[in-house]
């Protein structure tokens, strides 16, 4: 009997996702003769749906919700939740730690592979900004996301209660770093939160929230245009949020915000979105990569120079074919990454049966973006949109595109229910520390430790 051919993707996001859902279709008879395999490693049990975060960070849609469980949609596939450390292609091998390695102390273990699909995303790209690592709040994941949420909330009952100013000023700013989507739709999101939040507290009003989007350009969303971006400006700006272009951050130590026009900001939140980079896996690879640290791809998703390896979506330089530049590569975002990911797999199952590979070729249809309920902006297909038209493209597109029917009709129930019902205003920050309560019980009390258990 001939050996399976194996393949593994590296990475459960986007690109990693799409691509062994497509596979398990495309190679359905092969898997189920047992001549070909595919393996996903990934450090979570789940797909995050990123454009839902600033949602679910505003309390509109359930935490569960942004996420799609990988063992439920890739149910053909062997799931592996561990990190790939390494990877030598050259002797078809990738070097990886799990939770059972962890627990039995034994270190790494190696995966062997005939294809290779490497999609391992990207990850917060930070600067040396001191006090960045100690008070900087991320958010690209949906800890991140729920842990912000309770934060800002944490906040609010803070400054409600405390008798000290300064500490209600600090408590009441909250500064943004990173004028892209994230850092806009988060900002955007939580302040319609919080503002409608301020109505529960005694002493409390919105007017006191002070919102401040730090951006070191000269513009905000630059993938929905230059006029729309200036519209977003001004309705953030409308709602007193303080938007500072041409500025970053120079430090945050001592819990204060100091910019580079000067300005001294005591906050005790800090978030930082301010652009990602590749994984760090790449550079313990030996396929080839970019100035910018990414694997340089074929138009046919095949890496530059390389049989059998694979990549698409953040990690990859694709080439656009579509771009009227020469030279130019296709942008890292959601759109590029789930459409690569239908090419790559019907690519590797050309591959494997000797057909001919197609290029992967999609012009960039335009983006929209949430700015808080009801507000948006729209760049799509040359038409520009905002406000309320803007903000319900922005949901059928997302809604759309979140894969599985069951997250569909999950999501779009939690809208509707949203929208008859007040929001929740509830702070969860001890989910974050669930043993805190009962390891302080524990605890024997001070001055016992030497007394003998009865």
């Amino acid at each position: 009997m001939t050996e399976p051919a194996r393949i593994l993707v590296v990475g459960g996001g986007y690109v990693g996702l799409y691509t062994a859902l497509r596979l398990q279709r495309q190679l359905r008879a092969e898997l189920r003769a047992g001549t070909a395999e595919i393996a996903v490693v990934t450090p979570e049990p789940y797909m995050t749906y990123q454009p839902f975060l600033p949602e679910a960070a505003a309390g509109s849609i359930s935490p569960r919700h942004v996420v799609v469980p990988l063992r439920r949609v890739l149910d053909r596939c062997r799931i592996v939740i561990g990190e790939v450390r390494s990877v030598d292609h050259a002797k078809r091998t990738a070097t990886l730690s799990t939770l059972a390695t962890e627990e039995e102390g034994t270190g790494t273990v190696d995966m062997t592979y005939d294809e290779l699909v490497i999609a391992p995303g990207s990850v917060s790209r930070t600067l040396p900004v001191p006090g960045l690592a100690d008070h900087g709040i991320g958010f690209k994941t949906v800890e991140e996301a729920i842990g912000l949420r309770n934060h800002v909330i944490e906040q609010m009952d803070i400054a409600s209660s405390t008798r000290d100013p300064a500490i209600r000023d600090a408590a009441l700013t909250f500064v943004f770093v990173g004028g892209g989507y994230a850092g806009v739709e988060a900002l955007a999101e939580l302040e319609d939160m919080a503002r409608y939040t301020a109505r529960y507290y005694h002493n409390v009003k919105p007017e006191d929230l002070r919102w401040v989007l730090v951006e070191a350009s000269d513009r905000i969303l630059p993938e929905v245009g230059e006029e729309m971006g200036r519209y977003a400006i001004r309705e953030l700006r409308g709602r007193n949020i303080d938007v500072r272009l041409r500025t970053r951050l120079e430090t945050c130590e001592d819990r204060v915000a100091v910019l580079s026009d000067g300005t001294r900001l005591p906050t005790r939140t800090v978030v930082w979105t301010a652009g990602v980079k590749p994984a760090p896996v790449l550079a313990a690879t030996d396929l080839p990569l970019d100035e910018r640290g990414r694997i340089r791809c074929t138009a046919e998703l095949t890496v530059d120079g390389v049989a059998h390896a694979w990549a698409a979506g953040d990690a990859a330089a694709v080439p656009d074919v579509t771009a009227k530049e020469p030279g130019k590569e296709c942008a890292p975002n959601a759109q590029h990454a789930v459409r690569q990911a239908k090419v790559l797999a019907e690519n590797i199952a050309a591959s494997l049966r000797g057909e001919p590979l197609k290029e992967y070729a999609h012009a960039y249809v335009g983006s929209v973006a949430s700015l808080g309920l009801h507000k948006g902006v729209a760049h799509v297909y040359g038409r520009k949109l905002k406000g309320y038209p803007a903000w319900f493209m922005h949901r059928a597109y997302h809604l759309s595109r979140v894969p599985t029917f069951n997250r569909k009709a999950r999501v779009l129930a939690e809208w509707t229910l949203s929208g008859l019902f007040k929001r929740e205003i509830v702070s969860l920050g001890s989910l974050e520390h669930p043993r805190a309560e009962f390891e302080l019980a524990a605890a024997p009390p001070p001055g016992d430790g030497d007394k003998p258990q009865s």
